[in-house]
């Protein structure tokens, strides 16, 4: 993204804190400052009495920018009341992330004179005037696969299907089968007497087997024909 243009717009500079410093004390703790520097200008934060590795500040610098100087310069002290300041660190801060997006929240190294690490310094930086992309407002094109939304704010209705009409004579035929009875379905009884139990039963005692006829019994035989009388002489000769 191009940061052209920045000559006289103004820069947000917050020193928040220091982390891990090189400790240049044997005695008591350190009382640590910041030195940040852009350009022809320097800025110097308060002292941080006691605060030892790990200082805080929290103090705000604003700078106007100059064309083609994209850095600043951050140098840390040790505050001495007797002899003169102890140097612990410095480090140099880029300001393309800032001045391309508009924000910074970073730690930035430091080294020693002698090219040791000592320690860390945290900035935030603000640039108002960064070119940030444009926001679209046209129609936002789903992704292919994406479920699409829905045109209707109620289902829409079901087709009607069209079923062949009716024929002219219905089924069954009105009249051709009897109701349905609401009683359990048992074979139709022939005679006009209820059915016999089951199992049969026997009959009463003392009732005499086969049953007495209507008319008297006839004799013996006499439901033959009376034979022919024998020819020859009785009795018969052997």
């Amino acid at each position: 993204m191009t940061t052209h243009g920045i000559h006289g717009n103004l820069i947000e500079v917050t020193v928040v804190s220091c982390n891990k410093l090189k400790d240049t004390e044997w005695i008591s703790r350190q009382d640590p400052y910041v030195c940040v520097e852009y350009g022809s200008t320097k800025s110097r934060t308060r002292t941080c009495t006691d605060g030892g590795k790990n200082p805080t500040f929290q103090e705000k610098f604003v700078y106007t920018l100059i064309e083609g100087l994209r850095e600043l310069i951050v140098n840390v002290w040790n505050s001495n009341t007797i002899k003169h300041d102890s140097f612990i660190g410095s480090g140099k801060v880029q300001l393309e992330k800032a001045l391309s997006q508009g924000f910074d929240d970073s730690l930035w190294p430091l080294q020693s004179k002698t090219g040791r690490h000592a320690g860390e310094v945290r900035l935030i930086i603000h640039y108002t005037k960064a070119h940030k992309p444009a926001t679209s407002h046209g129609p936002v094109s789903q992704p292919h696969g994406a479920p699409q939304a829905s045109l209707y704010s109620q289902p829409p209705p079901y087709p009607s299907v069209s079923y062949p009409p009716p024929s002219a004579a219905p089924y069954p035929p009105p009249g051709g089968y009897p109701p349905p009875s609401s009683y359990p379905s048992y074979p139709p009884n022939s005679s006009g007497y209820p059915p016999a139990p089951y199992p049969p039963q026997a009959a009463p005692y003392g009732q005499p087997y086969p049953p007495n006829s209507a008319y008297p019994p006839q004799p013996y035989g006499s439901q033959y024909p009376p034979g022919q009388p024998y020819p020859g002489p009785y009795p018969p000769p052997y």
